[in-house]
């Protein structure tokens, strides 16, 4: 079915060595979608990231990809599913070129959309750097560089766990909300997990606000910011 959700968390509760960081969270995704997931640190954002592909919390709840119940899957049976992860961090491999790295995410052969030279004209700057070890790119160029390979995995589903920290704001703006409405024109589906509340909503026309290891808000980005109490009540702005 066309409207099937992409991402489906319903009463998802998780935590570490038995101290609660989320609470019956329920959370639709739907083809096309593009949610920023807001919050102070400690709400419990990222958590809910490792909830959805596995990566340490304990999970109760039910947890679906593309239809499927994933809860207790090993993280790449996850992924398989068409969902990627652009980490905190990025995460690229420091000793391996541009080049390398991105190759690393076509190993399996999948077919689809997106190629090596689609994410060099997705980001001219890579195509130049293509050569360079990716510990010697700058912030920016590290976060074009996890993008680029959670493409090139094919992925219906990107998400995406802070990706401006420690990017200067027109980096960050160039990267992250130019890439972000980009890919919407092509119908790509993105959970934004971020704290920079005037990116996010400039990224995304859909907006959950976690508090207290519970959303408090699920609603369109335009309706937020006319909330001026749940702004101020919940982010602090």
């Amino acid at each position: 079915m066309p409207h099937e959700p992409v991402l489906a968390l319903s009463g998802v509760s998780a935590g570490y060595g038995g101290a609660a960081v989320l609470e019956h969270v329920s959370l639709v995704l739907r083809p096309g979608e593009r949610v920023a997931v807001l919050g102070r640190n400690g709400t419990g954002k990222t958590t809910l990231v490792q909830a959805v592909f596995n990566l340490g919390p304990q999970v109760g709840g039910s947890v679906q990809v593309m239809g499927r119940e994933v809860a207790g899957w090993p993280t790449y049976r996850i992924a398989r599913l068409g969902i990627a992860l652009v980490p905190q961090g990025r995460g690229a491999f420091p000793d391996l070129t541009v080049v390398e790295n991105l190759r690393l995410a076509t190993l399996r052969g999948r077919p689809g959309a997106w190629s090596l030279e689609r994410v060099f004209e997705l980001f001219p700057r890579l195509a130049e750097r293509r050569a360079t070890p990716s510990n010697a790119l700058s912030g920016g160029e590290r976060q074009m560089l996890a993008i680029g390979r959670a493409l090139l995995t094919q992925a219906s589903l990107l998400v995406l766990d802070e990706p401006s920290e420690g990017l200067a704001p027109s980096v960050a703006e160039e990267v992250i909300v130019n890439t972000l409405r980009s890919l919407a024109g092509e119908g790509k589906t993105v959970l934004l997990v971020e704290q920079n509340l005037s990116l996010a909503l400039r990224s995304c026309e859909r907006a959950v606000i976690l508090a207290g290891g519970r959303i408090v808000f699920d609603g369109a980005s335009s309706d937020l910011l006319a909330a001026g109490g749940m702004l101020a009540d919940h982010l602090g702005v």
